[in-house]
């Protein structure tokens, strides 16, 4: 770490202890950073200081796997504040030995309101084996509106050491002491601390009248959350407002009681202002509307409250507010300042229906494929309350939520935070072989190594029937309600690794069928990271692009770059066919340039929906998205392009991109059905979630949510396939670009 030079004695105190030259007197460790993240990672590895090995200064930081309690270990330190500025880079440099089933690296994450906004822990560019010092940088764009903390250190995955030194921070070239604060103007909310750590709400059996109650109360307190001026603009803590009066709205023993009592309330706030231009100037183009359930229906309310509530709903509001705002030239709902209450791990009565009236708020208003919910999202909320309120633990509240998330349909809900008591749910280990679902049987596929002599017991191709002597058909009943997802297929995906390959027990009985027979079998489990030196290096060495052959060339969009454009133009030059493989994230954003590349006349491809504040609920098309350019170095053969239900999102995007050209087919299944740039959402207990934010469709208004991407030739791949080892979609792909090009 960075060694301090002339007059020392007068030099002036450093702001943020980067370097971590400055130590504790009591600890003797660096002041303000932090060794682990959690028990376990303190128990699996070691964090020390060291004296002898060090690049600089009077010590580095070392860190060893010591034991199996976790996959990887991490020391960090936290900067909650907000810079002025655009990129944010750290540097240092990182020694390893012996680093294997896994890697070493530096971290850097910048934290929004909702969750993290920005990460990169250098599993790009991991360090293994072992290594002398060097120099290593991660960088990430930085949003000063969204940000407000960073979070950066070491981290080791798997086994070995590592020694880390010299933590350097930039924001735009400067040392991160040398840039500006942002100043944070504080919100009227922000000062209402009254039910911080309790709702004051205890644990109650609710009764068919309580449901009712609670149901209508959660569509008031959403529906004012995100239309009256004075909640909207940050001048109360809506969540505080809601502890005030639920105990009211629980007891109330009819109708025309709960509606005093929500009158009441709505009193104490300012009468809004009228919006003179009632009319939404986008009415016309309006094509998702609404919905404000038994609010305005006069089924419940009375009269004078349902009078106000309306005024309400006609005032006049700011385009984003303090609870909400829109990502600048995406259009996304970016929602603000829902506190966390991390501490909560296992929330109150009180916050646990908080909880639920948060995220069904958010999707009721802002979330744009509200209108494909298989089911009624207001009896939903119904359905939902009674287990949020039973709950009797920090399992059963998870589950409760998952279950509520996963009703949505979306691919990108779902819990994206790590939580101890799910974990212990799905099971602390994993069978050592992989299985997928192919002709909707669960099939060994692979395996993680063969140290259990697993490769004799189980063959690639056997039908897995049962795990631990449930068969597979109960064991989807139990799981599929937990599995969010935008279709089956996509459940099908995530099922295996989720939920069915794990349990509690190190010893596994696994039925199968092979050949027409039924067999049991019995195995050891592995940890949950487990993983082989040699699955590692063959999924980072994947080549971005390649020649199958003179006439055809590959494109894997999971390690494609687009500094490797030309290089790829080149090397395709005289080529008849590209196939570009899609059953991956691609690692850079592909649409417009190599999608210019393959597409010879400009044109659309994809319009987006988005919401709005000033009517809530409601959303409207975008302009156009168009690509595709003409000149000398545009691509004359033709394209095939590979998709399944790992297509996902940014996949599925670039897919339209890529289909939109007169030379390109799309082979496959369906894709996981999840496009448009992702919203974060926090729930109380550090529930992290997501959904898409903005609605996704062709040009002529065909959905892609649910249903993905539009395909030309449907083909999954068989068990006699995989077998064999094939991958049939590969096949299909050079049997196609074979007859498009005779």
């Amino acid at each position: 770490m960075a060694c301090c030079t002339g007059f020392a004695s007068f030099a002036q105190q450093p702001l943020y202890n980067i370097d971590a030259e400055s130590l504790d007197l009591k600890t003797k460790m660096p002041k303000d950073w932090t060794l682990s993240m959690d028990k376990r990672q303190e128990q699996a590895y070691q964090v020390k200081l060291d004296a002898s090995v060090k690049q600089a200064g009077q010590h580095s930081f070392s860190i060893e796997k010591i034991g199996d309690q976790s996959q990887f270990g991490s020391f960090f330190y936290s900067i909650p504040k907000t810079f002025q500025g655009k990129t944010i880079e750290l540097k240092a440099y990182l020694k390893t030995e012996q680093v294997d089933s896994g890697y070493a690296g530096l971290f850097l994450r910048i934290d929004g309101e909702s969750g993290s906004i920005a990460f990169d822990n250098m599993g790009k560019q991991p360090v293994t084996g072992t290594t002398g010092w060097k120099a290593y940088q991660i960088s990430l764009p930085y949003n000063a509106e969204a940000a407000n903390g960073i979070v950066f250190g070491g981290l080791l995955v798997g086994k070995g050491k590592a020694w880390f030194d010299d933590f350097q921070l930039f924001i735009d070239g400067k040392p991160i002491e040398q840039v500006p604060i942002k100043p944070r103007i504080i919100a009227k909310a922000e000062l209402d601390t009254a039910f911080s750590t309790s709702s004051r709400i205890p644990a109650f059996k609710p009764d068919q009248k309580m449901i009712k109650n609670l149901t209508i109360a959660g569509q008031y307190w959403g529906f004012l959350k995100y239309h009256h001026p004075a909640i909207v603009k940050g001048d109360y803590n809506w969540d505080a407002e809601l502890f005030r009066f639920l105990p009211q709205v629980i007891a109330a023993k009819d109708n025309q009681e709960l509606s005093k009592i929500l009158e009441a309330q709505l009193d104490q706030l300012p009468v809004p202002a009228s919006n003179d231009n009632k009319a939404n100037p986008n009415a016309q183009a309006i094509i998702l509307k609404p919905d404000y359930g038994q609010l305005f229906n006069a089924s419940v309310l009375s009269k004078s409250l349902t009078t106000k509530l309306m005024a309400v709903k006609n005032s006049k509001r700011d385009p984003a507010g303090y609870y909400l705002s829109f990502e600048a030239g995406i259009g996304n709902p970016r929602f603000r300042n829902e506190k966390a209450y991390k501490e909560m791990t296992y929330p109150d009565a009180g916050y646990r229906i908080l909880s639920l009236y948060r995220y069904w708020a958010m999707i009721n208003y802002f979330f744009p494929y509200k209108n494909i919910i298989p089911t009624d999202w207001n009896q939903e909320l119904a359905i939902a309350l009674p287990e949020f309120i039973s709950a009797k633990d920090t399992q059963e509240y998870l589950l409760a939520s998952l279950k509520n998330i996963a009703k949505i349909k979306d691919t990108h809900a779902g819990l994206w935070s790590q939580h101890e008591a799910m974990e212990e749910f799905k099971g602390k280990y994993k069978l050592p072989f992989k299985a997928s679902f192919i002709e909707n049987k669960l099939v060994v596929t692979g395996y993680y190594g063969d140290t259990l002599a697993v490769k004799q017991k189980f063959l690639v191709g056997d039908v897995i029937s049962s795990i631990n002597g449930k068969s597979i058909a109960q064991l989807l009943k139990t799981y599929l309600p937990l599995t969010a997802a935008s279709n089956y297929d996509t459940q099908l995906r995530d099922l295996p690794g989720a939920y069915l390959l794990r349990g509690h027990t190190e010893t596994f009985s696994i039925g199968l069928e092979r050949e027409g027979k039924a067999l049991t079998e019995q195995t050891n489990g592995v940890g949950l990271r487990y993983v082989t030196k040699e699955e590692l290096d063959k999924s980072r060495n994947k080549p971005g692009y390649k020649l199958l052959n003179k006439d055809l060339g590959y494109v894997y969009p999971g390690a494609y770059r687009n500094a490797d454009l030309p290089a790829i133009k080149a090397l395709f030059k005289d080529t008849k066919g590209i196939i570009v493989d899609m059953r991956c994230y691609p690692s850079e954003f592909m649409p417009f340039s190599f999608g210019n590349y393959i597409k010879p006349v400009p044109g659309p491809f994809a319009k987006f929906t988005n919401g709005t504040l000033v009517q809530p609920g409601s959303f409207t098309y975008s302009e156009l998205e168009s690509n595709g350019k003409l000149n000398d170095t545009t691509y004359a053969g033709k394209v095939v392009v590979i998709v399944n239900a790992v297509s996902q999102s940014q996949a599925e995007y670039t897919t339209m991109a890529f289909q939109s050209s007169p030379n390109v087919k799309v082979i496959g299944s369906t894709t996981a059905g999840a496009d448009g740039n992702v919203s974060a959402i926090i729930l109380p207990g550090g529930i992290r979630t997501m959904i898409s934010g903005i609605g996704v469709f062709y040009p002529d208004g065909t959905p892609t949510q649910q249903v993905g991407v539009k395909i030309d030739y449907v083909i999954k791949p068989t068990i006699k396939g995989t077998i064999a080892g094939k991958d049939e979609l590969l096949d299909k792909a050079k049997e196609m670009l074979a007859e498009m090009t005779k």
